[in-house]
């Protein structure tokens, strides 16, 4: 089955997160997000936004905050292909992405991104700032392509 790009509205894209995906819930907001369609039923979604990490948001730079699909052949490669050319369209010069380091990061080498990094994981909340944690807590790679 040929996948095929779509545009999500934003709505659409965390209504398919909040159904399907295994262990995150859709993030504050985005940039833009593509669906994957196949023979006219959607299969997955990617959502882009601005980097979590601060020090990353240089205005030059997104970031794929969540992706999900029910599991068709391909649609990770092919969503995380369609988000790096989009972003390099309208300008960007580095998308990134980060999964945890128990995944192997198989469809994203596929996709033609390079492993940069790893982060110390562990729980945003401080004293100063308490947060609810809602996002497993073990150490993350650090994915990007570069335009």
């Amino acid at each position: 089955m040929k996948l095929a790009a779509i545009p999500m509205t934003f709505e659409q894209a965390a209504a398919f997160v909040r159904e399907h995906h295994r262990h995150l819930t859709p993030p504050a907001g985005h940039k833009f997000s593509i669906g994957a369609a196949a023979d006219g039923q959607i299969v997955g979604v990617i959502i882009i936004g601005r980097p979590v990490a601060r020090l990353r948001d240089d205005g030059e730079t997104l970031e794929v905050t969540r992706c999900c699909t029910t599991g068709h052949r391909n649609a990770c490669s092919f969503l995380y292909g369609a988000a790096a050319r989009a972003a390099f369209a309208l300008g960007y010069r580095r998308i990134g992405t980060y999964t945890l380091k128990s995944e192997p990061g198989t469809t994203l080498r596929a996709a033609g991104w390079k492993l940069i990094g790893e982060t110390r994981g562990g729980r945003w909340s401080r004293l100063n700032r308490p947060r609810p944690d809602f996002q497993p807590l073990e150490q993350k790679w650090l994915w990007e392509q570069t335009a």
